[in-house]
């Protein structure tokens, strides 16, 4: 159960950055194909990242972050979806300007102000997901805003930019990309830190995906959309987490983020609090204590068990493991007795913020990668050990001791991430990237990027953003999501259904079925809204049915509306047989047309219906078993409400009294 939190008090404030493929054909600076997923590959490359000067001639603390990890960056290619671009061995194309487009739809749904020029900048990125070290990326619009539970959420910017690589697999110093998904064209919908709540995070993740959906230009399905969310707290600083795959993971996740930033705040409080107020303060010290555990009892920290896990996992030496012989390695904490165990995010202490950093950083991925004097193993050869630690490391009662394991340099490594950890808690809330989890959990991905990684595109020309060519994607821009909702919802559409079809793209489909063939949009809206998710969720093939079809069915409601009653059955005759006219089917069936003389069933209904009953004398239960024996055959011939009478009217003299 997550602890309660008065983000009123607290100071949360949140702000979103949505990113949507777009569904062009071609990749955003190439020609190779969107949107061909391959699980395959011809060949591989192997790269390393190296960061570099900015314009202003400074180095991103991100960068400087991802050299340390010493990776080593393998790509897996296809020759149906990867060209040399992509592996950075020839210039750009041109922009796809089909993308522009899309990206200009979007900033007018969004009441955004159309930049005059489109200028390619580049954002660099040295974790290995894009081959050129850099994303190419434009602002195509800024200063929107959007309708929002009754007062306005502000649209910082929308720019559009290429995808990167999908990541396969990571461990230790080797991590493996696939670029199928490298250089779509996708869009970013940036807004400002309005959202107070954990809720409405999720509701407005939800409505910008209905705005992005609502113009028909987007990818759909897993992947497609992902958003980072970024979050902070009064006296805390701003945290994103990175590729939220759902909505619905959201209010968890923001909610944590809040509860560790809190906590964090009052970790910072207790360090000045013990006299650590500047780095200079923190002497966190290590040392090798690899002989001291030599026979261990704790069975991850011997040198046979390294070995096993290591030709288990297939870590492989200068790829995934790093350099030097298996070394244990110990760091005193002076003074920081109990910080170890500090509560952070819930069911999670501050010794996960120190694991986090030392299995990105320093590669050590083993679980678990670190272990220390406050969850020590409590067995009675493991309480000697420790007791022995702190004699070799010299540790006062205020100490506490952190113990990492590995190759001998990133040992080192890990242990002076350590430190900067700490160092970072004087200071309250360090700006960090962090991956997020299914439970509501992050753990560090890595330090948040900053202004010195984006310089401009000089292989890239400026595109000049004509009036007409706005006025022409204007005159053609769908209903915003918010006006169709109220259109909806007036008609006596739930929300709900009309937040479900907007989002599977079904809305457009809805309006322009209603308008051919004269039925209400209501009707429309439930039977694609509601009706037809049991079928689909039954893998009936409902999906395949032709427009034409859904054409004729509605026309035929319209006509009929006795036919309405037997809409599922009409719609799997559809889906079976779609080449046939919806009139041949329901010929064949003789629905829509009234049974002669089927009141002379209605007597055979109630002797049948007074055999099947438990309560022979309870009217009222005969009555209802006598229609639904009766409704299967009439089923889309005759009204319900013409049936039910029919049966209430016959039922007097037929059946007895009920007696006390």
């Amino acid at each position: 159960m997550y602890p309660t939190l008065d983000y009123a008090e607290v100071g949360f404030v949140c702000g979103l950055e949505v990113h949507q493929q777009l569904l062009t054909p071609t990749k955003l600076f190439c020609r190779c194909p969107a949107g061909l997923y391959t699980e395959t590959h011809d060949g591989t490359v192997l790269r390393h990242m190296r960061p570099t000067l900015s314009e202003l001639g400074e180095y991103d603390g991100t960068a400087l972050m991802e050299f340390k990890t010493r990776k080593n960056i393998v790509y897996l290619l296809n020759v149906k979806n990867v060209c040399t671009y992509e592996m950075d061995d020839t210039p750009p194309f041109l922009v796809n300007q089909q993308a522009i487009d899309v990206a200009i739809e979007q900033c007018l749904m969004l009441g955004c102000d159309i930049v005059d020029e489109v200028h390619i900048a580049r954002k660099q990125y040295l974790d290995g997901s894009i081959p050129t070290g850099f994303q190419r990326t434009a602002v195509v619009g800024v200063n929107g805003k959007i309708p929002f539970r009754g007062r306005t959420l502000s649209v910082t910017q929308v720019t559009v930019e290429e995808d990167s690589c999908r990541e396969v697999r990571d461990r230790g110093h080797c991590i493996v990309w696939r670029a199928d998904r490298l250089g779509m064209p996708l869009i970013e919908t940036v807004t400002g830190p309005d959202l107070r709540t954990p809720d409405e995070v999720e509701e407005a993740i939800l409505l910008v995906g209905r705005v992005c959906r609502s113009t028909g230009h987007v990818r759909t399905g897993m992947g497609a959309s992902r958003q980072d969310v970024n979050v902070s707290v009064r006296g805390g600083r701003r945290v994103e987490i990175k590729g939220v795959p759902k909505a619905g993971w959201a209010p968890r996740l923001v909610h944590g983020e809040a509860w560790r930033q809190v906590n964090l705040l009052k970790l910072r409080d207790e360090l000045h609090r013990r006299g650590f107020t500047t780095p200079a303060s923190l002497r966190i010290e290590s040392q090798d204590v690899t002989q001291l555990f030599a026979a261990t009892e704790i069975p991850y920290l011997s040198p046979a068990a390294w070995e096993r896990w290591v030709e288990e996992e297939k870590m492989r030496p200068g790829f995934e493991l790093g350099k030097g012989p298996y070394r244990v390695r110990a760091a005193r904490l002076p003074g920081l007795a109990g910080t170890l165990s500090w509560p952070t995010q819930p069911e999670h202490v501050f010794a996960h913020e120190l694991s986090g950093r030392v299995r990105v950083i320093a590669g050590l991925d083993q679980v678990p990668n670190l272990l220390h004097s406050e969850a020590w193993p409590d067995s009675r050869g493991a309480r000697m050990e420790l007791k022995r630690l702190r004699g070799r490391l010299r540790c006062g009662p205020d100490d506490a001791i952190v113990v990492v394991w590995g190759p001998e340099e990133d040992a080192v490594t890990a242990c002076e991430e350590i430190r900067l950890r700490y160092v970072d808690a004087i200071h309250g809330v360090p700006n960090e990237t962090r991956q997020p989890f299914a439970d509501g959990s992050t753990d560090f991905e890595r330090i948040l990027p900053g202004p010195d990684r984006m310089y401009p595109d000089t292989d890239s020309p400026p595109t000049r953003v004509e009036r007409e060519r706005v006025d022409r994607l204007r005159s053609s821009l769908p209903e915003r999501p918010w006006d169709r909702e109220k259109r909806y919802t007036d008609a006596g559409v739930p929300v709900s259904t009309a937040h479900f079809l907007i989002r599977r793209g079904a809305a457009a489909v809805v309006d322009r079925l209603a308008k051919e063939t004269g039925a209400s949009v209501r009707d429309v809206a439930f039977l694609f809204g509601e009706k037809l998710k049991g079928l689909r969720r039954a893998s009936f093939p409902v999906d395949t049915i032709p427009e034409e079809r859904w054409i004729e069915l509605l026309r035929a409601f319209v006509a009929a509306p006795v036919l309405k009653q037997a809409w599922e059955p009409i719609v799997l005759a559809i889906a079976e047989a779609p080449e046939l006219p919806v009139a041949d089917l329901l010929s064949e069936r003789g629905l829509g047309q009234e049974p002669p003389a089927w009141r002379e069933g209605i007597p055979a209904a109630f002797a049948a219906a007074r055999d099947r009953a438990y309560r022979k004398e309870d009217a009222e239960l005969v009555r209802r078993l006598a229609f639904a024996g009766l409704m299967p055959g009439l089923l889309g011939r005759v009204p319900a409400t013409e049936v039910e009478a029919a049966v209430a009217a016959a039922s007097s003299p037929n059946v007895p009294e009920v007696r006390a």
